[in-house]
């Protein structure tokens, strides 16, 4: 067992306590403390560990009790009950966050929060906004699981002094610190399908006053799996490379942190033997849009994706007095990134630059007063090229029905919006704090944007907290990038398929959180309910099923246009309900119930209000969890159930292999998933198993298109569409891991 001398212990926690204050006042790595979790627990001594120094965290999913903003936290050890290899493998046992596929051949992954995609929600790295613009669609994967300290979740409007892409709300991503006690940590896991991840992280002390953590990942998947036997990859063939660096330089006087992360990423998925340089040969004819799709016909139809991401940061804080009550700080982010993407005869080639600034300044006059000014600028500067191939029922003689058409779509756009905010907090004690914000954005092409956010927590007894919270949230829209799975698709594309429409969208809600006094731990024992409800007033809409400009023989042939255009006062909204329980009814056996139901709605293309397809109306997560003494086994298991959605209208013909239908009522079925896994815990060394999808379910017929007489999805039809997704993709799969900790020994270790 590990143990520090008491007197290097002191100094090591002073040292902390030092930062962590510096950092709490710059809001550097943890926000304002009124709007994020408390990150000071990752520097404390875990008591129930074989080791001394191991890291202790909150409970695995909790709701923050002390912070004005409903915060939802996934600890360390909350992310380890699943053995996730990335971010959108991080929340089968949360209801709040539901992650699905965008198409069933790229492994893209979206997440949805208050029933409404993953790009209304702001993603942050230790509260540096990413996943914007062309990252967005597979984002997601390129943050590695094992590299994460936590995961918090705050719903509706959060502070200003983020900016205001956060329409549903904000994931903060919280990285292991330079500053931890592990000089090596080792994660890496095999899947039953070969899918193998392997992660590390090394943190060291350089110098007194420099601290360095670096980060590595790789990935991969081999082999190609068909177990619905349709012909096309379950899960594409990939191969991905993370690797990151991480630095702090610290004075009681100046605090500065800057690093670098770098991502390559290619994968292939669809129908094996997919040559994307003899699909574009086959279809490219002298004259545009003279080849024909008939020359196809026997060609496999895949995908091809091929992404390079470099990031770069520095973060700069000082503090004006020396309890740290006034401060300075200034963020720079920049990112690059080139996508070149292949569906079929279709391709998306896009590349991105995009910086952002914020210059803030604090001051906390006393206990019950706090000031925040700053300035912020974000800037994108994207270059997109598509070329879609569709099928079209062209009325001319020169040009058969059904001929291939390449439309090109391209254009150039430089983005910037930036402005002036202010936040005021107000703290009554322990019984009530208030936060106003207020920015002032001037939009490029658009003018200026007046953006006020408000919070409110009252807790007048310590059993009883009730929060709300309410503001305005503005984002440009990236049609393609924002809607990837439309790529996947024969259907044409129709609208302003290019134009990046600023959006704009209020969103209102709630919680309150009752504490109980009964299980192991009282303080841990809660029930609490939200609502929240988000109003769009200008949202770019993708609608898929306005009907055939052809009429009733382009229905029948699958032939289909996506249509995008502005909302222009057309109805959008989405209702969210939710409930969380959390009892630990005896010592080390905790029990976590949630309940999330959805209501959501938008006006479509042809002015009728309708249920929002393929979003589930339900979610039931129960999470358990048993500990044995010192943590040597740890039992995890979670079940949820998911509530049906409505599907396209496009899909309600279809039919099962015995010629039932499968969506008779229009909508998916209710189905259930099953999690378990099973740790052992060495000293420094554990060992984990676990089953995903233990009932093995999965969608039946994913990809949606024409068959043959023998029943064969027959890619190159009119109607094929692999975007048609609602459910699990991959069965029953077996996961086997090790995690290896070194930490840093005394001179008497």
């Amino acid at each position: 067992m590990l143990v520090f001398k008491s007197e290097r212990m002191a100094r090591r926690t002073i040292m902390r306590k030092e930062i962590l204050t510096i950092l709490s006042a710059l809001s550097l790595s943890a926000g304002l403390s009124a709007q994020t979790v408390d990150t000071t627990y990752i520097y404390k001594d875990r008591k129930d560990s074989l080791n001394a120094a191991v890291f202790v965290g909150h409970q695995e999913n909790s709701i923050s009790r002390g912070k004005t903003l409903r915060t939802e936290l996934i600890s360390a050890s909350g992310l380890q009950k699943m053995a996730c290899c990335n971010l959108a493998e991080s929340f089968e046992n949360s209801a709040s966050v539901t992650v699905g596929y965008s198409d069933a051949v790229t492994g893209a992954r979206q997440i949805r929060l208050l029933g409404l995609s993953g790009t209304y929600t702001q993603m942050l790295d230790e509260n540096r906004p990413v996943m914007r613009g062309i990252t967005a669609p597979y984002g997601l994967s390129y943050v590695p699981g094992p590299w994460l300290e936590s995961i918090q979740i705050a719903k509706g409007s959060p502070s200003v002094i983020n900016g205001l892409e956060s329409m549903t709300g904000q994931l903060n991503l919280e990285h292991r610190k330079p500053t931890e006690e592990k000089p090596l940590f080792i994660q890496a896991s095999m899947m039953s399908d070969t899918k193998a991840d392997f992660n590390l992280t090394s943190a060291w002390q350089i110098s007194p006053k420099v601290y360095t953590i670096v980060l590595g990942h790789a990935s991969g998947n081999f082999k190609t799996y068909d177990m619905n036997h349709d012909g096309f990859r379950d899960d594409p063939e990939m191969l991905q490379f993370n690797v990151a660096s991480r630095w702090l330089y610290y004075t009681p006087e100046l605090q500065v942190r800057w690093g670098v992360k770098a991502v390559k990423d290619r994968r292939q998925g669809g129908m094996d033997g997919y040559d994307k340089d003899r699909v574009r040969l086959l279809v490219s004819g002298p004259v545009e849009g003279s080849g024909k799709a008939g020359v196809l016909s026997s060609e496999p139809w895949g995908t091809e994706i091929d992404n390079r991401l470099l990031n770069a940061y520095l973060k700069v804080g000082k503090p004006l007095r020396e309890d740290g009550s006034s401060s300075i700080a200034a963020i720079v982010d920049w990112s690059w990134q080139e996508s070149d993407s292949w569906f079929g005869a279709s391709s998306y080639l896009a590349r991105q630059r995009s910086g952002f600034v914020n210059l803030l300044y604090r001051n906390m006059l006393n206990q019950s007063h706090d000031f925040t000014f700053g300035l912020s600028g974000t800037f994108d500067h994207i270059d997109e090229t598509v070329a879609k191939f569709s099928y079209m029922n062209i009325p001319d003689p020169v040009v058969p029905a059904a001929e291939r058409v390449m439309r090109p779509y391209s254009g150039i756009s430089d983005h910037f919006f930036g402005g002036v905010y202010g936040e005021y907090t107000f703290h009554a004690g322990e019984v009530f704090t208030s936060i106003a914000g207020l920015s002032a954005d001037w939009y490029k092409g658009n003018g200026f944007r007046m953006a006020p956010r408000v919070t409110l927590k009252y807790s007048p007894v310590e059993w009883f907290v009730a929060r709300a919270n309410g503001g305005r949230g503005l984002r440009y829209a990236d049609p393609v990038a924002d809607n990837i799975g439309v790529m996947s698709t024969h259907s044409g594309f129709a609208g302003d398929c290019m134009d990046r429409l600023l959006e704009d969208s209020w969103t209102f809600g709630g919680n309150m959180t009752f504490y109980m006094p009964f299980g192991a731990d009282p303080s841990k024992t809660y029930i609490s309910f939200d609502y929240f409800r988000t109003r769009f007033t200008r949202q770019l809409m993708v609608d898929y099923e306005v009907p055939s400009p052809s009429g009733a023989a382009g229905e029948e042939s699958g032939v289909r246009n996506i249509y995008f255009f502005d909302s222009d006062g057309r109805r959008s909204y989405s209702d969210n309900w939710q409930i969380d329980f959390y009892v630990e009814p005896f010592d080390r056996f905790t029990v976590a119930l949630t309940g999330r139901y959805t209501n959501a709605r938008l006006e479509n293309y042809g002015g009728e209000l309708v249920e929002k397809p393929m979003i589930s109306r339900f979610k039931g997560v129960l999470n358990l969890q048993y500990k044995t003494n010192l943590s040597r086994w740890i039992f995890d298991l979670t079940a949820s159930v998911n509530g049906s959605a409505r599907v396209y209208n496009f899909m309600r013909n279809m039919k099962d292999e015995d010629g039932s239908p499968l969506y008779a009522d229009g909508r998916t079925p209710v189905y259930p998933l099953l999690y378990a896994q099973v740790t052992r815990r060495f000293r420094g060394f554990d060992v984990y198993v676990g089953v995903e999808n233990l009932t093995d379910f999965t969608q039946r017929h994913v990809l949606v298109g024409g068959r043959n007489s023998s029943g064969e999805l027959v890619p190159w039809t009119p109607g094929f569409d692999a975007s048609c997704v609602w459910g699990p993709i991959m069965g029953r799969r077996i996961n086997l891991g090790v995690r290896l900790t070194l930490w840093r020994a005394t001179k008497n270790d």
